[in-house]
């Protein structure tokens, strides 16, 4: 066979299996010189509740799981969980029956298949599948927009940022950067489930993108936050929208099962007058970052204004 190409990072693959199961082990003796990270979880709880948190390129899971309806499973993570663009696999000991390919596919597996498979080939379906994912990964990356949350991509706000502070500076006009850090808060030392900060970021994602301006870019930053460019907005209008946005992610509702409360910190930098006061594109998204860091370790002030 021709030399394999090397992945651009190591694809990471979740398995989920039966306690006991030879499979995940198999698997990973297959996999793991071919240059993938191989996680494993046992039984379909567990996936649900790793998956959001691991963001697996590739899930492959027992046919037969013992605590869930695999197929149950499969469309559960469909629905919210995984990004449809993340292969999912169903393995079954037996020969697969029309019909149970046809319900996996329903649910949104990307292929049903037997351990009669040749090794061989489940191994060259599973380096196809990774080089897609990371392909997609890689586009992604370098787009402005991410489809799946329609927030604007790290790249997409550093651009976006150099268009408002451009046009800022040429009309005299105030512009501000908002960043938003949202945690879960602590209820009697009960540990929330593993699942929840992805939960948490995903309902405050929409609950943000409600509530924004049409003007407004709403977007993740490089350093992972939430964070949301304001044309026309000077400092007093900042403080305001930060106060505006966060009691809107805590108050809004109804929220996700077992999703606890939600505490919003935010931090912005913003100036009245970009043409009196210029301020670098990358500046305005790292002062509001920076702020927000002093807000979350801080003296109980939630929502910071940028001090060098």
């Amino acid at each position: 066979m021709h030399q394999r190409a090397p992945f651009r990072r190591p694809p990471v693959v979740l398995i989920a299996v039966a306690p006991g199961t030879w499979l995940d082990r198999a698997l990973a003796s297959q996999l793991e010189p071919r240059g993938y990270r191989v996680l494993s979880v046992f039984g379909g709880h567990d996936l649900l509740d790793r998956a959001p948190v691991v963001r697996p390129d590739i899930v492959v899971m027992d046919a037969d799981l013992p605590d869930r309806d695999s197929v149950g499973v499969c469309r559960t993570l469909r629905q919210g969980r995984a990004a449809w663009d993340m292969p999912v696999l169903m393995i079954t000991s037996t020969p697969a029956t029309k019909q149970q390919r046809l319900a996996a596919l329903d649910a949104g597996a990307w292929d049903y298949l037997s351990l009669l498979l040749n090794p061989e080939e489940l191994t060259l379906k599973l380096d196809a599948m990774a080089r897609l994912r990371l392909e997609i990964e890689q586009a992604l990356e370098e787009s402005a927009v991410d489809p799946a949350s329609g927030l604007y991509t790290a790249r997409g706000l550093e651009r976006r940022a150099r268009e408002l502070t451009s046009e800022a500076f040429r009309r005299r006009a105030p512009v501000a950067c908002v960043a938003l850090g949202i945690e879960l808060e602590e209820r009697g030392g009960r540990a929330a489930p593993p699942a929840a900060p992805a939960v948490a970021l995903a309902y405050a994602t929409r609950i943000l993108l409600e509530r924004a301006r049409a003007s407004d870019a709403v977007g993740r930053s490089a350093s992972g936050e939430l964070a949301l460019l304001a044309p026309g907005t000077p400092p007093a209008g900042a403080v305001q929208m930060a106060r505006r946005l966060a009691h809107a992610i805590e108050a809004a509702g109804p929220r996700p099962a077992r999703l606890p409360p939600l505490v919003v910190r935010a931090g912005y930098e913003a100036v009245a007058d970009a043409h009196a006061t210029p301020i670098e594109p990358a500046g305005l998204l790292a002062h509001a970052s920076a702020a927000l860091a002093q807000a979350r370790a801080g003296d109980g002030e939630r929502i910071r204004a940028y001090h060098a």
